[in-house]
């Protein structure tokens, strides 16, 4: 047995007989998915908020890093983060964020997330020994099958939510329906304006072109930018945006500030967001900045992958916003969730290497005008 496993045990044995002072009280949302995920998963956290009592505590729970997209939340939320990575390595951490699970005494734990690990999220459901335990019947997962089997024994009531297939934040919006007993409209896919920063003051018309993704295969190459770029209105200012790291990962795209009116903005998501909402027009693949420049408003021309046609890009047509495009070749393996049993061409996907670049060029100047 796992060192990891045998310590949950143990802590698990002694808190049988431990009491906590005073009633359950508050709620606990976990959150594990990554950035793209916090910022769609921002557009339905008000309808888990109402499963609050009055006066009641709300607290989002998130994996270390996809609490840099938490300034998209409502007022009033309490935001933690858990280094998933760390939790499953170091003894002494797990036990502690256990611990501290456990002493919150939460009346209600709500499992937001379709994909989750025994190991992890799964565990920190079982370290809060809440009054109550809710969540979504998991996405069949082969390697840990039996022990997600298993986990189904630490919630109190499980939602049937339907195929692999269906649209993350439809998928939200039926899970909290069957939570709050109501039939709410769809959400609206934009943060309000008054939770967001303002439009920063543009001196001309500036297309934001974000062309990174932690998948490289999911990048299309930069003779594409290019053409994009210089078949722009002249004039038009071009930020190339992601993080310092991308681009020192990245080295080719580097040729693409050479060109006229073109730069590197390396600003965090927060100070994006000003520039977002100014921008004639984003540029992106489908990743977190993309979502971002959807939610708060920007025409956005996403060039995406058809690996997650179905669950995130393009968005079921029931919810999708009028400010986006999205361009993706269809493939009879689409819908892959990132597993692609395709061998690589160009160092791209197939679906990311077959996209017309013509098309691609010819939206971005429609969009645009």
């Amino acid at each position: 047995m796992k060192l990891f496993k045998l310590q949950d045990r143990i802590q698990a044995f002694g808190r049988r007989s431990r009491q906590r002072p005073g009633d359950p009280r508050g709620i606990l949302l976990i959150s594990s998915g990554g950035l793209g995920d916090t910022v769609l998963f921002a557009l339905i956290l008000p309808r888990f908020m109402d499963l609050a009592g009055d006066g009641e505590a709300v607290t989002v729970l998130l994996r270390t890093g996809s609490d840099k997209m938490a300034f998209l939340f409502p007022p009033g939320v309490a935001v933690e983060f858990v280094e998933f990575d760390r939790f499953r390595k170091d003894l002494t951490y797990r036990r502690d964020t256990s611990e501290w699970l456990f002493s919150s005494n939460f009346r209600l734990v709500v499992n937001t997330d379709f994909l989750r690990h025994p190991h992890m999220d799964e565990a920190l459901v079982s370290s809060c020994e809440a009054a109550e335990a809710v969540a979504m019947e998991p996405r069949l997962w082969p390697k840990y099958g039996a022990e997600l089997k298993a986990a189904r024994e630490k919630y109190d009531r499980l939602f049937e939510s339907g195929a692999t297939h269906i649209d993350k934040v439809l998928r939200w919006h039926q899970f909290a329906n069957w939570l709050s007993e109501t039939e709410a409209p769809l959400p609206i896919f934009r943060i309000p304006d008054d939770r967001l920063p303002p439009p920063a003051r543009q001196p001309a018309p500036r297309v934001i072109i974000q062309p990174f993704s932690a998948v490289h295969e999911k990048q299309s190459p930069v003779d594409l930018y290019k053409r994009i770029i210089e078949a722009l209105p002249g004039g038009t200012s071009i930020a190339i945006t992601g993080a310092p790291s991308d681009l020192e990962g990245n080295s080719e795209y580097k040729e693409l500030l050479d060109l006229p009116h073109v730069e590197f903005d390396g600003a965090t998501f927060f100070d994006l967001v000003p520039r977002l909402r100014a921008a004639e027009l984003v540029i992106s693949v489908d990743t977190a900045c993309m979502h971002l420049a959807v939610v708060v408003g920007a025409p956005t021309l996403c060039i995406a992958s058809a690996a997650y046609v179905g669950e995130i890009v393009p968005y079921d047509p029931s919810l999708a916003p009028d400010n986006i495009r999205v361009l993706y070749q269809t493939m009879p393996c689409e819908g892959c969730l990132g597993a692609c049993s395709l061998t690589p061409e160009n160092g791209m996907y197939p679906c990311v290497a077959r996209l017309d670049a013509d098309s691609v060029v010819q939206a971005a100047c429609e969009m645009l005008t």
